[in-house]
């Protein structure tokens, strides 16, 4: 158990030491409060929920968090907001303790290279006698059933994705010397779970941080394991799998209902982790959701992080898009990969499915890519939402290209860069759409069709005149069109 005290600016109003488990969980519901809307459903859930209030006294609110990296993580991005929470709930002045609780303290790990230490590892774990940790000699292996192209600098850092690639990038500086050990990733499938596992291992073998790493879908040692049974060999096939340094299972949900496959991975998970090998798991729900598997397992795999992967946002489905593009040194519209990551947005494997159909169908036609081929080739897999442009989808897609609040292009204010973007709004709404000049001056806070007239004809002219402004206003056109076809 680890303990670390903070400081931060928080109040002061409780000071007796007696303050009742029922009043500490009612004051930190309070606290995140004061958090919760501040931070996506996603974050919240993530960093905030797992946090367990344990007393509060003399202004010191004492918490726990599950790891160390869960700790350091809430320093780094949410200080300030945490201190801003607290002030408001308490007071000018607290102290904020973290107490750093893993789910299990006796499952940390153990780090053994010899068979002595092996010995050792089994007398400070407790382990039953059947379970016990026996030295493996390292077997002959031939693959490590790798992808090479699956590395950190491939894989698309977003908001959906961030913890578990900071998590599996510690991981490979130091397999089974952290606390993640096991990491399991878990999320939909084709949101890059495969990419980031298999990113571990060849950062790891890359570097010199581990020798022996091998990567395996359930399936496959579901497979290995009967034919280990059918031809006698067991133990060869124990023996390989408990040698690894580092040991990748992908898709742990199929080991539901084979008893005997997840015995021999219970006794090869024990092997393992007592010998400080690194674990590396993915699934497509939580640990604890599992349902059908030994509880002996489950238990071990919420040992270390669990860390969820989400589809990627918008910005996220972009950047893989332009960086398989520049990987693959091919030139595509921007329009056409803004219409692309716009409409696929379930997964990444969907979304470069469509990359790779479009290319495909561009050198088969020998045409260029453009937009109406890409709603040609793709009309199978992206369904478009068709509406009629309106005057506020108009009003939202030039605030968002400013980067100023909707609400001010209805406003009073002459600020010069509301202004211009309000003249740009309503430039837009007559070209685009079939509303009156009454009915667009009435959308932007009730002005009238002269003032309208007066902001096209202004950016009229400023597109004559302005190259830089004449730009811009084709990168809004395209966006309009992309989100609204």
């Amino acid at each position: 158990m680890i303990s670390i005290a903070t400081s931060s600016d928080a109040p002061v109003s409780i000071k007796k030491p007696d303050v009742s488990q029922n009043e500490v969980d009612a004051i930190w519901l309070n606290i995140l409060s004061h958090i919760q809307p501040q931070v996506n459903s996603q974050s919240f859930k993530t960093w905030f929920e797992p946090i367990k209030p344990v007393k509060i006294e003399n202004n010191e609110v004492s918490v726990t968090v599950p790891s160390q990296f869960f700790y350091e993580w809430l320093e780094e991005h949410y200080y300030s907001l945490i201190s801003d929470a607290l002030k408001k709930t308490l007071g000018p002045s607290a102290k904020l303790t973290y107490t750093v609780v893993p789910s299990d303290e006796t499952a940390q790990s153990i780090l053994v290279s010899s068979s002595e230490a092996a010995s050792r590892a089994n007398e400070l774990i407790g382990v039953n006698k059947s379970e016990q940790l026996q030295y493996i000699q390292p077997l002959p292996y031939e693959k490590t059933f790798l992808n090479k192209r699956n590395t950190f600098n491939s894989f698309i850092k977003g908001e959906s994705n961030q913890l578990a690639r900071a998590a599996a990038t510690a991981v490979a500086n130091n397999p089974g010397g952290t606390s993640f050990n096991p990491l399991v990733l878990y999320g939909g499938t084709g949101l890059g779970k495969t990419h980031l596992m298999q990113a571990v291992g060849n950062y790891a073998l890359e570097t010199g941080k581990a020798k022996r790493v091998i990567y395996v879908s359930s399936e496959k040692f579901t497979n290995e394991f009967i034919d280990a049974i059918r031809n006698d060999a067991t133990t060869e096939f124990s023996n390989l799998y408990r040698s690894m340094d580092i040991l990748i299972v992908d898709d742990i949900q199929f080991f539901t209902g084979k008893e005997k496959t997840q015995d021999s991975f219970f006794h090869t998970f024990n092997s393992l982790h007592q010998l400080g090998k690194q674990i590396i798991l993915s699934s497509d729900r939580p640990p604890k959701e599992l349902h059908g598997l030994d509880e002996r397992l489950i238990s071990r795999f919420q040992w270390g992080l669990t860390a969820d992967i989400q589809p990627p946002d918008l910005e996220t489905r972009s950047a893989i898009l332009r960086n398989k593009c520049e990987r693959d040194d091919v030139t595509i519209p921007e329009i056409v990969l803004d219409f692309i990551a716009a409409n696929v947005t379930s997964n990444v494997r969907e979304l470069e499915g469509c990359y790779t159909k479009l290319l495909f169908n561009a050198s088969l036609l020998g045409k260029d890519i453009d937009l109406n081929m890409a709603r040609e080739v793709l009309s199978s897999v992206v369904t478009e939402v068709r509406s009629p442009l309106t005057v506020e989808e108009i009003q939202r897609i030039v605030s968002e290209y400013f980067d100023i609040p909707n609400d001010l292009l209805r406003a009073k204010t002459r600020k010069q860069e509301i202004v211009i973007a309000r003249q740009v709004a309503m430039y837009l709404a007559k070209e685009l759409t079939n509303c009156s000049l009454k009915t667009i001056g009435l959308n932007f806070g009730g002005r009238d069709h002269s003032t309208v007239i007066h902001a096209y004809q202004t950016v009229e002219e400023q597109i004559k005149i302005d190259s830089k402004f004449r730009s811009s206003m084709e990168q809004i056109k395209k966006k309009i069109e992309i989100h609204s076809r």
